[in-house]
C-alpha cells in the first residue's frame, strides 16, 4: 500500500515505521515505547478519560506525585518518543480523523477490549478494509479462543492466575500466595508485545501481507513463568515436583556478611571446588557425592546455599568482593534502589539521563538498554501532553485545525539531551 512520506520520521532500527497507539497503563505504551526508542513513529490516541480530577488522556499520567498535573513519573517512564493525539472516540467527527490516519499507518495497537473497538468500528476488519497490509496487533487479557476472552485483566489478576504468586511461597515463606512486588506480568507482556509487532512487520516486508497479532496477557506471563518452573512435571508421567530447585531454595538470597550483604554464584564444578577450598572445607566437597556432580547439586542445593550463608559472616563484603574476584567467582554488590545512582557499570553507560522538561522541570530518564553499532536506539523527544500534537497532526493530514481542548496539557514537545 503507498502510503505519504511521514514529516517526522526519525533515525534509529525501524524508521520510516508508523504506528497508530491506541493503548494506556503500562503492558501497550511499555510496547510501543520499546518501538519508539527504536526509531517507529509512535502517535498516541487519548481521549477524555473521566478520571477523579476530570483530566483526559492515559490513567498513568495521574499515579504518582509529579510537578505538574498529567505528568506521572510512571507516565513519564512508558512515554517518551511519542507524539499525543487528543480524539473523542465516542465523537463522529473524532472518528473520522482516525480513520483518517490509520491509512498513514503500519502499525494499528491497542489494548482496549475487543468488544469496545468493534463498537468503534475498530475491529480488525474494520481497521484492515482502510489499510489492507497493516499489521493489527492487539493487546489482551486472555487469548480470544479461550472461554475467558474479553475478560478485564490487570497484574495482580494475572500474577495471580498464570502462578507468579505462588513462588514466593514455594521459598518457605510464610505466606500462601504473595504478588511479586513489580508489575511483571504488564511489562513481560509490553516486551511480547513489542516483539510480535517487529516479527509481523518483518513478514509484511517480505511477502506484503499485513495480519491480526494477539498478545495475551495470561498466556504470555504463564508461558514466561514457566521457562523454568514447568520442570520436571514437563515430562509424561512427571519425573518430580513443579520448580526449578534451585530457585525454590529458602537460602537463595543475599547472603549477610560481617558488615553488610553479598551476592555470590559459584556454578561450575571448578567454582564450588575454589569456594570450598577458600573455606578450608575442600574434603567435604570431595567426599560427599550430593556435591560432586551438577545433577547432585541441582538436587541438593538448598544444602550448598545454606553453606554459603552459614559462610558468609565470617568475612565483611569487601573482604569477599576480593577473595571471589581473586577465584573467578561470579558474585556481585546488592544494591538498594538507592544506589543504582551510584553503581558504576550504570554511571559509566550514563544510564540516568538528566532532561528538562518544559511542563516538569528537571527530571531523569532511563537510557534505552540495548545497543545498536549502526542504528542506535535513543530517547528523541520526551513525554508529551495530553492531545499536545492534535493541530500537528490534524495539519500533516490536510485536515482543519480545532479550538485548543480545555485543559489540555500541551506545550513545545521537548528534545532529550
Amino acid at each position: 500500500m503507498n502510503r505519504p512520506p511521514h514529516s517526522k520520521s526519525p533515525d534509529g532500527p525501524l524508521q520510516g515505521v508508523r504506528i497508530v497507539d491506541l493503548t494506556s497503563v503500562v503492558f501497550g505504551p511499555y510496547a510501543t515505547q520499546l518501538l519508539g526508542d527504536l526509531g517507529a513513529e509512535v502517535i498516541k490516541v487519548e481521549g477524555p478519560v473521566r478520571n477523579e480530577r476530570g483530566e483526559g488522556g492515559d490513567t498513568m499520567r495521574y499515579a504518582g506525585a509529579a510537578p505538574k498535573s498529567g505528568f506521572g513519573p510512571i507516565f513519564m517512564n512508558l512515554n517518551r518518543n511519542k507524539r499525543s493525539l487528543f480524539l473523542d472516540l465516542d465523537q463522529a467527527r473524532d472518528r473520522e480523523v482516525l480513520a483518517a490516519l490509520i491509512p498513514t499507518a503500519d502499525v494499528f495497537v491497542s489494548n482496549i477490549r475487543m468488544a469496545a473497538l468493534r463498537k468503534l468500528k475498530l475491529g480488525y476488519e474494520d481497521v484492515k478494509a482502510l489499510a489492507p497490509d497493516i499489521v493489527y496487533a492487539h493487546g489482551s487479557g486472555y487469548d480470544s479462543t479461550g472461554p475467558d476472552a474479553g475478560q478485564p485483566a490487570y497484574d495482580d489478576l494475572i500474577q495471580a492466575r498464570s502462578g507468579m504468586a505462588d513462588l514466593i511461597s514455594r521459598t518457605g515463606a510464610d505466606e500462601e500466595a504473595r504478588y511479586l512486588p513489580s508489575l511483571v506480568a504488564d511489562k513481560i507482556s509490553g516486551v511480547f508485545l513489542a516483539y510480535a509487532i517487529l516479527a509481523a512487520l518483518f513478514h509484511r516486508q517480505r511477502s506484503g501481507e499485513g495480519q491480526f497479532v494477539e498478545v495475551p496477557m495470561f498466556e504470555v506471563t504463564t508461558s514466561f513463568n514457566l521457562i523454568e518452573n514447568f520442570f520436571n512435571q514437563t515430562f509424561s508421567p512427571p519425573t518430580g515436583s513443579w520448580g526449578y530447585t534451585r530457585v525454590f531454595s529458602s537460602h537463595r538470597r543475599p547472603y549477610r556478611t560481617k558488615d553488610g550483604l553479598i551476592a555470590l554464584m559459584p556454578y561450575s564444578t571448578e567454582q564450588w571446588e575454589k569456594i570450598f577450598a577458600a573455606l578450608g572445607a575442600s574434603h567435604v566437597f570431595s567426599s560427599d557425592p550430593r556435591f560432586s556432580t551438577f545433577e547432585g547439586r541441582t538436587k541438593h542445593i538448598d544444602e550448598l546455599y545454606e553453606l554459603l550463608a552459614g559462610a558468609a559472616p565470617t568475612k565483611t563484603t569487601a573482604e569477599w568482593l576480593e577473595l571471589l574476584a581473586s577465584l573467578g567467582v561470579p558474585h556481585s554488590r546488592v544494591n538498594r534502589l538507592d544506589d543504582l545512582f551510584d553503581d558504576p557499570q550504570l554511571r559509566a553507560r550514563e544510564f540516568f539521563e538528566p532532561a528538562t522538561h518544559p511542563a516538569v522541570g528537571e527530571f531523569f530518564t532511563l537510557k534505552p538498554p540495548v545497543r545498536f553499532s549502526r542504528t542506535p536506539a535513543r530517547v528523541r523527544t520526551l513525554p508529551p501532553g495530553v492531545g499536545e500534537h492534535t493541530q500537528e497532526i490534524l495539519a500533516e493530514l490536510g485536515l482543519a485545525p480545532r479550538e485548543t481542548r480545555e485543559g489540555a496539557l500541551a506545550g513545545p514537545n521537548p528534545t532529550a539531551n
